[in-house]
């Protein structure tokens, strides 16, 4: 439902720009084409049951105000929460600092794009007649759970049902636990650590400082939400530890990127607020942000491979599957599974597997590796033929030149696929695939969009369905697992879902749900185009793609002459209703029916 005179929502991302594959509008946009499930009862705990404790306190109201005149948010607290010292620095846990707004304000450039800062126009705009309340809704407020507008005289959130006025809570019982946490990396002398955590306070200093419309999914609040969670689980610090924060360094990230892509990313730390895409912000802190990302998903993936830790979580953003070689878009800056992958590589891993459940499509990590035989990336996506943000991901995109072959597109054809389908195409396409590969680690770029209640994806997986999906890929690469945070944009979701991937790692069991389900029709034929196309790279896929078209035939089959069936009973007994025959109307059937075929003739006598 959407409140009355605002714009109808549309499907995120429908159609690309002309000459390249970028969809032509960002995918920051609630999706109206597909049904949206809404269960955030069933995903997240009730604000009752767990109150402070990481969930939703609905007593608060100072986290998410809303100016009832205009509508406008107002957004605070990022750079308190991020722990701003009284001489106007931000402390780091390795000792490097960041200066704060304040201190900055003399050399900032507010508003600026990066086309502006090296184009610049000295020519003013004539803005007498722009008034900025004219651009907003009047007498909404928005869900801090998933982002959605709704109606100033409504309660309680018209999409997900979160109560108007709450905010996270519990997240400062995290942040107490930090210090007291155990750190483990390269240079501490320590025992095998089971899980380990990437995270750090900066990252939430990435923010949109423009006041817009409506406010951005990509917000701080997802990584308080899911930390608060952990918190709350007694899964932090208990049952893990945390990887000591760095800053990637440029030589690492040249290896991905190009100079020009990482030096665009750096020169944002000069301005106010700055756009690469429409959707794709950056203050003066992302690019600090951005490189504590990729320098924390490049030390798991080291540690692993080095043995000191089994499996890994990076609760980092920007998110980084979008971002290319040389391009930042789909609000990721680096790409920080790459990254990852390229550090694993370093510290010896032969074969990585990069398996990406964002509901969007990784075309940044695909561009990075299509050529690249020794990373094998699978995606399971939205696609519609091109219409779902960014457009790319079609099933006969399967890498170029020496890595024809090792990319595997797994494309949905419409919203609100669920756990059925994830569960099919895993094991009928991507274990498959992933154990004749053999990887030396296991990358997933965990995007937990294709959620139940998600704003942007409008579809159904569960939080036992993640679970069993990361219980599956534990065994490609003998426990190395990374689990990267991508996208996922309502609080509750990604909480739920990632606490349960997080289980999964500590060595818990797969939750698991109701009996196991075919797959929908939707879903089958995607796993048979897939099938089709890569059983020519991958052998072990010949048989199961002949098998399921058998099943398929054989349900073909059946359906057909079911339908045959009916047509002869159709005939023999003549298309009226059976009452028209003998009631008070047989008349008239005898005249619309039996007058146009051929007439039974009546025997007399003999």
């Amino acid at each position: 439902m959407r409140p009355p005179n605002s714009k109808k929502c549309e499907v995120p991302s429908h159609g690309r720009q002309n000459g390249g594959d970028q969809a032509f509008h960002g995918k920051c946009q609630s999706c109206d084409g597909v049904e949206k499930p809404s269960h955030s009862r069933e995903n997240g705990v009730s604000l009752k049951e767990h109150r402070g404790t990481g969930s939703f306190n609905g007593d608060h109201t100072d986290a998410l105000s809303v100016d009832g005149a205009k509508g406008s948010l107002t957004i605070s607290g990022h750079v308190d929460s991020a722990g701003c010292g009284h001489d106007g620095y931000l402390h780091g846990n390795n000792g490097s600092c960041m200066a704060c707004d304040d201190q900055e304000s003399d050399r900032e450039q507010g508003g600026h794009t990066l086309d502006d800062l090296f184009f610049f126009n000295d020519e003013e705009e004539d803005d007498i007649d722009w008034e900025p309340s004219a651009r907003r809704v009047e007498n909404r407020w928005f869900c801090l759970n998933c982002t959605v507008p709704n109606l100033d005289e409504v309660t309680h959130c018209q999409n997900c049902h979160e109560l108007k006025g709450s905010e996270v809570a519990g997240y400062d019982d995290f942040k107490t636990h930090i210090s007291q946490t155990a750190l483990v990396s390269a240079d501490t002398a320590s025992q095998l650590v089971s899980t380990a955590i990437g995270f750090d306070e900066r990252m939430l200093l990435h923010s949109e400082i423009e006041i817009k419309p409506n406010p951005h999914p990509e917000r701080p609040d997802r990584l308080r939400a899911i930390a608060a969670s952990l918190a709350a689980a007694g899964i932090f610090p208990s049952k893990c530890a945390l990887v000591p924060p760095r800053e990637i360094t440029k030589e690492e990230l040249i290896r991905v990127h190009t100079s020009d892509h990482v030096e665009s990313i750096e020169q944002t730390k000069n301005m106010l607020y700055s756009y690469f895409t429409s959707d794709t912000y950056a203050n003066g802190h992302s690019a600090c942000a951005a490189k504590l990302a990729a320098g924390l998903c490049a030390d798991l993936a080291s540690l692993i491979l080095s043995g000191r830790v089994r499996n890994g979580f990076a609760l980092v953003r920007p998110p980084g599957h979008h971002a290319g070689v040389k391009q930042a878009m789909g609000f990721c800056l680096h790409n920080n599974a790459a990254v990852a992958a390229l550090a694993a590589q370093k510290a010896g891993a032969k074969k990585v597997l990069i398996v990406d459940w964002d509901v969007h499509h990784g075309n940044g990590t695909q561009e990075i590796f299509e050529g690249d035989k020794s990373v094998l990336y699978i995606s399971l996506h939205r696609h519609e033929d091109g219409s779902f943000y960014p457009g790319t991901g079609a099933a006969h995109e399967v890498g170029v030149l020496a890595g024809e072959g090792f990319s595997v597109n797994i494309p949905w054809s419409c919203g609100g696929v669920g756990d059925n389908d994830y569960i099919f195409a895993f094991e009928h396409v991507v274990l498959p695939i992933a154990a004749e590969f053999a990887p030396d680690i296991t990358i997933i770029s965990a995007g937990f969009d294709a959620a139940r209640g998600d704003p942007l994806g409008c579809c159904d997986v569960t939080p036992a369905g993640y679970s069993r999906m990361a219980s599956m890929l534990t065994a490609c690469s003998e426990g190395k697992l990374l689990i990267i945070l991508e996208g996922g944009y309502n609080l509750r979701s990604i909480s739920s879902s990632a606490i349960e991937v997080v289980k999964v790692l500590l060595g818990d069991s797969p939750s698991h749900s109701t009996d196991a389900a075919a797959p929908s029709n939707e879903g089958m034929q995607t796993v048979l185009q897939v099938l089709e196309i890569q059983q020519k790279y991958w052998p072990v896929l010949v048989p199961i793609f002949a098998s399921l078209q058998a099943l398929q035939g054989r349900s073909s089959s059946k359906y057909v002459n079911g339908e045959n069936k009916l047509k002869r009973r159709m005939l023999a007994t003549g298309p009226g209703p059976v009452w028209w025959k003998w009631g008070s109307k047989r008349l008239l059937y005898e005249v619309l029916f039996e007058g146009f075929g051929p007439r039974k003739s009546k025997a007399k006598g003999k």
